[in-house]
């Protein structure tokens, strides 16, 4: 049985390794990916682009809108002078949000009444203007307690001393600077890895049957369970080396900290590498034609993905959805891989994942195997 493995071995890394182009295909990609989500995935916003509208041009308004230019999360692109241009600024995209300061704005303030100011947002990215609303409140809050201070010590500087104040201290676990990168990078190693694994395997099966091979392996003494493992360990293992990749470099060149134990995250990537060969094996016995496993392959990748908690919180789906994403490996995998790098937690927390995972591997291997038919139908 060894004997033929190995033989089975060697044919599979020849055929994906003779190609100049697969074998770039299996290592630039995934680091160019990475670079990319590295870089230009975050929750963060910075820099939205911010016009002003100022009927009231005193001081006071001069100061409220100096706080949204000076501020990261702003930029001032304009000052407008007219009304009818808020709807140009928005519909142009030269500004996506509109501060506009009421005629009377200091007036109001020196009375010590409420004065409005009025924001313009372009909510075509709903959540990208949710997070910038945020931003002006904090701006607009902390102008208004300044004002009410000032106000107060020229009017009785001793009870303006005698004030009471609330200050929010934040103490942020884990990732004490809140950065989006600390929270992709993990996340791309899982994702990428679903993405080459599933995509390679999907068209083990189906390119022995174009290429014309499985007749020669039809009449070889190769089992079915001997034909399953000898498609997939090779990709096992380039599953490993572009996890061990893309995780050094995440940990080196982007600086996410590793906090938690090597063998429990490598426990996790190996039960997690036999779930996408599962998957990619299933797909490829399924499929007649490479084209059709590349679709169907496509096709699961996608909501794979989307319900994982990549990049959209799964608390925030429906619940419906919520019970989906218990069928998605990569939702497991996404909390050990983040667990390990960023919180330390070992296997006394993570083994339902991992539990879960091995669970789904046993599953789909079986069924693919039991799937798979030596011929040619």
């Amino acid at each position: 049985m060894l004997t033929r493995l190995w033989h089975m071995l060697i044919k599979e890394f020849i055929q994906v390794f003779r190609d100049r182009r697969t074998r770039i295909v299996l290592l630039v990609p995934p680091l160019v990916q990475l670079m990319v989500f590295g870089y230009a995935a975050t929750f963060e916003l910075r820099h939205v682009r911010l016009a002003v509208l100022d009927f009231d041009n005193t001081p006071e308004s001069r100061e409220l809108a100096s706080r949204f230019a000076s501020s990261p999360y702003f930029g001032l692109r304009a000052r407008l002078g007219h009304r009818d241009e808020v709807a140009e600024q928005i519909d142009r995209g030269e500004a996506s949000m509109v501060l506009q300061i009421h005629a009377g704005f200091a007036q109001r303030l020196g009375k010590g009444e409420t004065a409005p100011v009025q924001v313009i947002l372009d909510g075509t990215d709903s959540n990208a203007a949710l997070i910038a609303l945020g931003y002006v409140q904090e701006i607009a809050q902390d102008f208004a307690r300044e004002v009410q201070l000032r106000r107060l010590q020229r009017i009785s500087p001793l009870a303006a001393a005698q004030v009471p104040r609330i200050e929010l201290e934040r103490r942020p676990w884990f990732n004490t600077d809140l950065q989006s990168r600390w929270f992709f990078v993990p996340g791309v190693i899982g994702s990428l890895t679903l993405v080459i694994v599933t995509t390679l395997t999907a068209f083990a099966i189906v390119r022995e049957r174009e290429i014309g091979t499985l007749e020669q392996l039809m009449v070889t003494p190769l089992s079915r369970a001997e034909f399953i493992l000898g498609k997939t360990l090779p990709f096992f293992l380039i599953g490993l080396l572009d996890v061990a990749m893309i995780a050094l470099v995440g940990t080196f060149w982007f600086e996410i900290p590793f906090r938690g134990s090597l063998g429990v995250l490598f426990l996790g990537t190996v039960v997690y590498l036999l779930c996408t060969l599962g998957i990619g094996l299933f797909i490829s016995t399924v499929s007649v034609t490479q084209q059709q496993a590349m679709v169907t392959a496509f096709f699961f990748i996608m909501p794979a993905v989307t319900f994982s908690g990549f990049g959209f919180p799964i608390s925030s789906m429906p619940e419906g959805m919520q019970w989906i994403s218990y069928l998605d490996p990569l939702r497991y995998f996404l909390i050990v891989i983040r667990g390990v790098y960023l919180k330390g937690i070992g296997l006394d927390v993570l083994w339902p994942q991992i539990a879960a995972l091995a669970l789904f591997a046993v599953t789909m291997l079986t069924v693919s195997t039991l799937r798979f038919q030596k011929s040619l139908d």
